[in-house]
């Protein structure tokens, strides 16, 4: 390794070790290097390339002669604006098909082997054990590409995927490839492991995309790939090249290894430190949390648990402080009632059925001292929303926003997309503002927020306008707890499209504290969920600078 090489990856280790794809920033950077001759030294008792590529032509004319391939047709040459970079001394710019020559295509006549695009392991380079033996009666038709013993295998079809490999033993019956990948079968002084490195490297890889055909299914033709450039350097510094290459890349696989294992300690460390404070009578274990604060919430996994956490230990009572001076929940329940009858009495909402009292078994832990279980139906009206008929379109306008599962989107509704007539409204039912809903069908299921303003909205969405004095933002955050959020899925069935019912959803066993407690627990999870937001925006905004760092790097190799 050079020098210049080794305080340049010295100088950005750390960075590299930071940042979430910074080792794969660091296997670009190796790759880059090398290919620009910047990785060992050169050594001027090397042959230079233009002499390798005497030996190259007289191969090929001696592979013609004996029949083994095709005269290769002339290539243009080189153009000055299409080179990428200056090459050190000793080293050529040619045309990849200068370089190789492919086997020929043929039906198969008996049983093969046959090397498909998925048989590649695109991580390894390597071909991976689900091969297929095949009969010559059941061979696809785009099993025709003869390949041997050193053959590097591309697959031109979703070049990005870099299915690469080399064919590094012999296959019994013979093997067959795919049509899907251009087949590059090097001269005797060309290193096949160098070959592969240059495919996958940044250099070829812009090329490619430049070059490629399609969007949705891209694919670059052999014509085009042929064509692309490659720096050839002297067989002896190919080998130097390769052996350090795959020196640095064992280095960067323990790397990957290394922080893996690093992550899933400071996971299960946090993880522990959750488990203690949720099953602590009190809040003790956030000394834990504060002491090691900084390295536990580095990581966005974490945060993400330390949100969950807090929600929990809001519902369990164990977020804010108990005042035995607050009215117990069951007075509130008591206001809760009087509300109601009233509400029956102006004909607002319909006379509730009884429900029966919460069993033991939906108790899911013992309460604080004023606190009660009881049904969300409890605190709320609950509805789910309707569709107006769709073949009168005279149902849609911009009377009233329209809801579906789609327009509640990270706690936020967005009310910019269809909407319903006054005549439409008549069809669906009016949910007012400070209502919270959730959607109750498919892979969305649990996604919940608060209205700020009168809406309708479709069946697959549940509501809940809380009955006063409840405040909406506790039935918002209570609805986001891991307890909540299970129940729905349970109730919801396992079939492949989960559904939880008005009924079922109504039912659902929720703990209630002393109304004065419920204001607290909103205002301290307001301020730690803030405080959760600014740790995301710091973990995002370093990863930000780690991966600018690493790509200016990159633009000055």
């Amino acid at each position: 390794m050079t020098n210049a090489t080794r305080d340049l990856l010295e100088q950005h280790f750390d960075t590299a070790f930071a940042a979430p794809d910074g080792i794969a920033k660091l296997r670009e950077l190796i790759l880059t290097l090398a290919m620009q001759g910047k990785l060992v030294e050169q050594d001027p008792a090397d042959q230079p390339a233009s002499e390798l590529l005497k030996d190259i032509n007289a191969e090929k004319q001696r592979l013609v002669k004996a029949g083994k391939i095709k005269a290769p047709k002339p290539l243009p040459p080189i153009k000055p604006e299409e080179v990428p970079y200056q090459l050190p001394q000793g080293w050529e710019w040619v045309r990849v098909r200068e370089i190789c020559h492919d086997w020929g295509q043929k039906i198969p006549d008996s049983t093969f082997t046959y090397i498909d695009v998925g048989a590649i392991d695109n991580t390894s380079g390597k071909i991976g054990s689900n091969l297929q033996i095949l009969g010559a009666s059941d061979a696809p038709s785009r099993a025709r590409k003869i390949v041997k013993t050193g053959t590097v295998i591309y697959s031109t079809v979703r070049p990005y995927l870099l299915n690469i490999a080399i064919i590094d033993k012999e296959y019994d019956p013979e093997p067959i490839a795919s049509t899907a990948f251009a087949i590059l079968h090097p001269f005797r002084s060309l290193s096949a492991r160098f070959i592969y490195h240059y495919l996958r490297s940044p250099a070829f890889i812009r090329y490619v995309e430049a070059t490629q055909k399609g969007v949705a299914y891209p694919a670059i033709n052999d014509g085009d790939f042929f064509s692309g450039l490659f720096p050839l350097p002297p067989f002896p510094e190919q080998n130097r090249i390769v052996a350090l290459i795959d020196q640095l890349m064992a280095c960067c696989d323990a790397l990957e290894a290394l922080r893996k294992e690093r992550e899933e300690k400071r996971l299960a460390v946090h993880t522990a430190a959750m488990q203690q404070l949720l099953a602590a009578p009190d809040s003790s274990a956030w000394g834990f949390i504060e002491q090691h604060f900084g390295e536990l919430y580095s990581v966005k996994e974490n945060v993400a648990e330390l949100r969950k956490a807090i929600l929990q230990l809001a519902v369990m009572g164990k977020l804010v402080p108990q005042d035995p001076n607050d009215q117990p929940a069951s007075e509130l329940l008591k206001e809760i009632e009087t509300e109601k009858k009233r509400l029956v009495k102006e004909g607002k909402i319909k006379a509730p059925k009884s429900l029966p009292p919460v069993t033991d078994k939906e108790e899911s832990y013992a309460l604080p001292k004023g606190w009660e279980w009881v049904r969300l139906e409890e605190l709320g009206t609950t509805q789910t929303g309707t569709t107006p008929p769709s073949k009168d379109q005279g149902n849609f306008g911009d009377h009233i926003p329209f809801i579906g599962p789609g327009d509640i989107k990270n706690g936020v509704i967005d009310y910019s997309g269809k909407g319903l007539s006054e005549s439409g409204l008549s069809y669906s039912r009016l949910i007012e503002k400070g209502s919270v809903l959730m959607v109750c069908i498919g892979g969305s299921i649990g996604k919940h927020a608060i209205n700020i303003q009168n809406l309708a909205c479709n069946q697959q969405i549940n509501t809940i306008t809380p009955f006063h004095p409840i405040p909406v933002k506790f039935l918002y955050w209570l609805m986001a707890t891991n307890l909540f959020q299970r129940i729905v899925l349970d109730s919801a069935g396992g079939s492949a499209t989960p559904i939880i019912n008005k009924q079922k959803w109504s039912s659902i066993a929720i703990p209630v504290p002393p109304l004065s407690e419920q204001h607290r627990i909103v205002a301290k999870i307001d301020l730690l969920m803030g405080l959760c937001n600014k740790l995301d925006q710091q973990i995002a905004a370093s990863t930000c600078k780690q991966n600018e760092l690493l790509t200016a790097v990159m633009a000055k190799v």
